[in-house]
């Protein structure tokens, strides 16, 4: 035990190898969350924020900061604990007139300046209290005494296909934070702010769960991220403090009411326990945050399997049509690449050629592999010294199923006692025993039976809002349920220990870090198209690890030398994840994949510890060029892109050190390298088609 007192909190978080963030409360006062150099004064942001029928707001507004319980809220009582991993802080605090208690818990490991947070609400009082939201973290003048002026809003928009697309809005805008002039209208906050929500259970489908706020420029930064498999939002609002400065509010949700038919019923003596959210701060601008939000997402996860290369028969290869006498040939060329993993993508289950909503048995076709079967495929993988996977989508029935009249309509999400159906398929409600036991039976059969070592997991269809059945609001059954989802994960985990997983989630439907810190790798997109692909594999380094970012290289043999190097340069820019008809390329062509699964390979160890830089910022999504980099300890991996029909020439920068061309090793038109008189890098193309490299920069030890 570190420290508890029931007199009040003065905690800078610093101290504790935290981020640059205050806690400050004490008896009769609710407790305060400001960053270093804001102001802990009466109206500044509450650490908590409660919104319940028949409390509702002290304000009105259109925000869910400003609460009347989060306003009444007094602190009780505190501790600062200690552990092997992590300092601990919880705050208790009440509310009297509601009898609602709140327990704040915030995790700090020390391995980054950052925090992991979330909320839990008891009702302590006589009656039933109606949530409508609860705060998992929320955070006044989070970049310390910097004007909104001075602001920038880092945002991610996500869309199948188009995934990981960032843009950068300044707080003070016509679509953020005007000015309103709130000191001359006796108000302390705007009644709107500006949101970031996702809706249903696709959580990265529509908005990215993380993000940056950062002065412009140059110094503080805070990422933040919401780690839930489910809806959420997050605001940023504007508040006045006591000498009529405007200030930023950061404050992070899951599900609420008003985006999501959020409601959860507590009686008494029943509590809520918000989903988990983290924050990581840094002085060196919003690149340093992501750094730190990196470091702070290894802490999140068991991280003990080294990352390998994975080769997939799916992204423009078979494409869904796997048989016996188109796989051998392609397991053999894998193994003779260097591909540790082969996984059999969808299909393999399939008799009738129309497997989308047939789905559901997960029984290995007889007609795909006559003779041995699946298994003597699955042989020839472990033979060839790779390990073998395959494609599931567990969550889903088809509706031409049989597995549809096999269980009963309680393993099924519903709406008004009806199967929700999506494209042809009824989604389990992962709260069902009858569910999850049907879901175990399959796994254990794939993995005892067949000797699956790889899984990789899909979610093609989303429910919508939620289901009602047995849940207080369709919002809050679709919660329970992804916290179900969860605990079936865990318990595959803990019954095959060995199993890597993939989260493929149609293509990064839902990459949250509920469901990284479970798996293994995230694949990044579904995109075919490789002059479309750098752009999401660049940006997906900003929410998701570089050892998790599994980007597609699919070499094709019809392709040139200069288009091979491209596509593989991209699944070099994470984590290699490999498909392409590799056994109808001639030996050159094998040869250029062989070098770039070597290099892969060799990086495994610092890619496990690297945190990604962009040296031309972060890319939008027709950029002519684009380039992000993996900084480890002694050398930084670049990948850089030239899309063609542009100005062939890009000034980067890059870390100090010496640069050479990592991949490829003998370029069919090498580019020209200079530094600039200002130490920057300039690249210079002699050919106007695409082109790509993976360059090298051993760093200078004294930089």
């Amino acid at each position: 035990m570190i420290d508890q007192s029931v007199q009040g909190i003065s905690l800078n978080l610093r101290e504790l190898g935290g981020p640059d963030l205050r806690l400050e409360g004490g008896l009769g006062t609710c407790v305060r969350c400001v960053g270093l150099g804001g102001a802990a004064d009466a109206n500044a942001q509450p650490l908590v924020e409660v919104l319940a029928v028949g409390h509702g707001r002290q304000a009105a507004n259109l925000r869910n900061t400003r609460t009347a319980i989060g306003s009444q809220l007094l602190y009780v009582r505190h501790a600062v604990t200690e552990d092997q991993r992590f300092h601990n802080v919880v705050i208790d605090q009440h509310d009297p007139v509601s009898g609602i208690e709140v327990r704040s818990t915030l995790r700090l490991s020390g391995d980054a300046a950052a925090l992991r947070t979330w909320t839990t609400v008891r009702n302590a009082g006589v009656g039933p209290v109606h949530l409508q939201a609860v705060s998992s973290f929320v955070v006044g003048e989070p970049l310390g005494a910097t004007e909104l002026e001075q602001i920038d809003s880092i945002e991610g928009a996500s869309d199948w296909i188009g995934e990981s697309r960032w843009s950068t809005v300044p707080l003070r805008s016509q679509d953020g934070l005007v000015s309103l002039a709130l000191d001359l209208h006796q108000h302390q906050d705007a009644r709107g702010a500006r949101t970031i929500v996702s809706q249903g259970a696709w959580s990265s489908g529509q908005r990215i769960p993380a993000g940056v706020i950062a002065r412009r420029g140059s110094g503080p930064a805070m990422a933040w991220q919401v780690e839930h498999n489910g809806a959420w939002r997050v605001e940023l609002g504007e508040r006045l403090r006591s000498d009529d400065r405007s200030s930023l509010v950061l404050g992070l949700f899951g599900p609420t009411d008003a985006d999501h038919a959020w409601l959860r019923t507590l009686e008494p003596g029943g509590s809520f326990t918000s989903v988990p959210v983290s924050v990581a701060f840094s002085n060196q601008g919003w690149v340093g945050a992501v750094a730190e939000l990196t470091k702070h997402r290894r802490t999140l996860r068991d991280a003990s399997r080294r990352p390998a290369v994975v080769f997939n028969d799916y992204m423009n290869t078979l494409m869904g049509d796997p048989t016996t006498e188109k796989l051998e040939p392609l397991i053999r060329s894998a193994a003779s690449v260097g591909a540790e993993y082969f996984c059999i993508d969808a299909g393999w289950y399939d008799d009738g050629g129309d497997w989308w909503d047939s789905v559901g048995q997960w029984e290995p076709s007889t007609k795909r592999f006559p003779g041995r079967g699946l298994g003597s495929l699955l042989q020839q993988i472990r033979e060839a010294g790779m390990v073998p996977g395959l494609w599931l989508e567990p969550e889903v029935v088809g509706i031409r199923s049989p597995i549809a009249d096999q269980l009963p309509d309680d393993a099924f999400l519903q709406r008004r006692g009806v199967r929700i159906v999506e494209q042809g398929r009824y989604l389990l409600d992962m709260r069902s025993e009858d569910a999850v036991k049907h879901l175990d039976a399959v796994v254990d059969r794939m993995v005892d039976d067949l000797g699956v070592g790889y899984l990789k997991l899909d979610y093609n269809v989303t429910p919508g809002a939620g289901t009602d059945r047995a849940a207080d609001s369709p919002g809050d059954g679709l919660l329970s349920h992804n916290r179900a989802h969860l605990a079936w994960i865990d318990g595959v985990r803990a019954r095959h220990p060995h199993l890597v997983i993939e989260n493929c989630a149609s293509g990064a439907m839902r990459a949250d870090y509920a469901m990284l810190a479970r798996m293994d790798l995230q694949s990044t997109s579904d995109q075919q198209d490789p002059l479309r692909y750098p752009p999401i594999a660049a940006g997906a380094l900003l929410s998701i690890l570089p050892e998790q970012a599994a980007n597609w290289a699919y070499p094709q043999p019809d392709m040139t030398e200069d288009e091979l190097v491209f596509t593989m340069c991209t699944g070099l820019s994470g984590l290699l994840y490999l498909s392409g008809r590799l056994d109808e390329m001639d030996e050159r062509q094998r040869a250029l994949v062989r070098e770039g699964v070597s290099l892969a390979r060799r990086w495994a160890d610092q890619l496990q510890q690297a945190v990604p830089i962009w040296p031309l910022g972060l890319p939008g999504w027709t950029d002519p060029w684009v380039a992000v980099g993996l900084r480890a300890a002694t050398e930084t991996l670049v990948a850089v892109w030239w899309r063609g029909d542009a100005h062939g020439e890009v000034v980067l920068d890059l870390p100090a050190g010496s640069i050479e061309t990592a991949y490829p090793s003998s370029p069919a038109h090498p580019w020209h390298l200079t530094t600039d008189s200002d130490g920057r890098t300039r690249i210079r193309v002699l050919t106007h088609k695409p082109q790509a490299r993976i360059l090298r920069i051993a760093h200078n030890p004294l930089a």
